[in-house]
């Protein structure tokens, strides 16, 4: 994924036999599904959807405030009747709608738009924002209310929520091996954690974040290891997906 949460779990690939490409979540989902990539950093969404197989040990979790998966409303969240939705995420917007249903008792209208808040705004009682978009926004300099995702599933569950992983095909994953693509996914990732000073400098250079913003959010708000809490949380996230999908028709299908 071209996010900057992605960035340490891919630091260490260059070293690797493979080929890299960026690209928004859904798009990489996209790109899996249609054969253009072997595997992908994909919304956990995806991968039930898709009856994909995952990477044990490495992915993107949180547990409490995530700061990049922001829900901005005009309007008490009790009261919200659309949602506009960055289009970047299925899973984000199937965790929106389970923590309004769940914590705020309402099940607002969703559709999908380009992440840009102010039209999002005008167009909708509330706006759902992911990825570098949210990090560019400041939360206490919001008017309205504003909620962290990451905190809503924890007061919701006392779980961690997990965002993506490295999944594809099952054949496909069999025929790398599984167990390869674990040490070696792992062993990115160990590369990305120890050189996170060159990642913070890089990655704020290139993307406009201040330093400090950058080092926060990769070492406080993300979680890249992928252990027994984090298969708790994600086992609880797709059974609230596998209800919600059984109550109603789906109507985030433009969000995915």
């Amino acid at each position: 994924m071209s996010y900057l949460n992605t960035v340490p779990l891919v630091w260490g690939l260059a070293s690797e036999d493979c080929d890299l490409s960026f690209a928004v979540p859904s798009e990489c989902a996209r790109r899996v599904e249609a054969g253009e990539a072997d595997l992908g950093i994909v919304p956990v969404a995806e991968i039930q959807r898709h009856g994909w197989d995952w990477i044990p040990g490495t992915g993107i979790a949180a547990e409490g405030p995530v700061r990049s998966i922001l829900l901005v409303s005009k309007v008490d969240p009790r009261r919200i009747r659309t949602l506009a939705t960055d289009s970047g995420s299925r899973t984000s917007v199937q965790l929106a709608r389970i923590i309004l249903r769940g914590r705020y008792q309402c099940d607002p209208e969703f559709f999908s738009m380009d992440p840009d808040l102010d039209i999002m705004l005008r167009r909708a009682d509330a706006a759902l924002l992911i990825g570098d978009s949210a990090l560019r926004l400041d939360p206490a300099a919001i008017g309205g209310h504003v909620l962290d995702l990451g905190s809503e599933w924890w007061e919701l569950t006392r779980l961690p929520m997990v965002f993506a992983l490295w999944a594809g095909p099952r054949e496909v994953v069999a025929e790398l091996g599984k167990p390869r693509l674990e040490r070696m996914f792992t062993r990115a990732l160990d590369a990305g954690l120890a050189d996170l000073d060159a990642i913070t400098a890089a990655e704020a250079a290139k993307r406009g974040f201040p330093p400090e913003v950058v080092r926060e959010y990769l070492t406080r708000s993300i979680k890249f290891r992928i252990g027994t809490r984090e298969k708790q949380g994600l086992a609880a996230f797709l059974g609230h997906v596998s209800k919600l999908e059984s109550l109603v028709p789906s109507s985030i299908g433009s969000a995915c």
